[in-house]
């Protein structure tokens, strides 16, 4: 299920980022968005296990979301036992390029931060 639009603008959005924030809003989304660029084409399990923490249902339920919302790409394949894999859309793809400068601006504020606790 994709997050619900806010009435009071006709597409119940306020602006881009408000757009972006729908589909990348929680704890989790930006670092799925992240493992599946660093490691594209992973099985539930092996995604789980690159990201430390998350629970199953929270990943199940984001991968729906993230799929409904057309970033996440899931293939099954008629195989016994039966296989998933799950991959960026090109919308995915774009939308991680787009949160590059979002992630250098942290590895700066963390090497900042890290610089000032040592002087400190």
């Amino acid at each position: 299920m994709t997050t619900l639009n806010r009435p009071g603008t006709p597409d119940g959005h306020v602006c881009g980022i408000d757009t972006a924030m729908e589909v990348i809003g929680g704890r989790w989304k930006v670092l799925i968005l992240w493992a599946l660029h660093e490691h594209p084409h992973r099985r539930f399990g092996a995604l789980r296990r690159l990201l430390p923490g998350i629970t199953e249902k929270v990943l199940a339920s984001h991968l729906r979301e993230m799929e409904a919302d057309g970033v996440v790409r899931r293939v099954s394949y008629d195989e016994v036992p039966p296989r998933v894999e799950y991959s960026l859309t090109e919308d995915g793809e774009h939308l991680n390029e787009a949160l590059g400068p979002l992630a250098a601006w942290g590895r700066g504020r963390t090497t900042a931060r890290d610089v000032g606790e040592r002087a400190g």
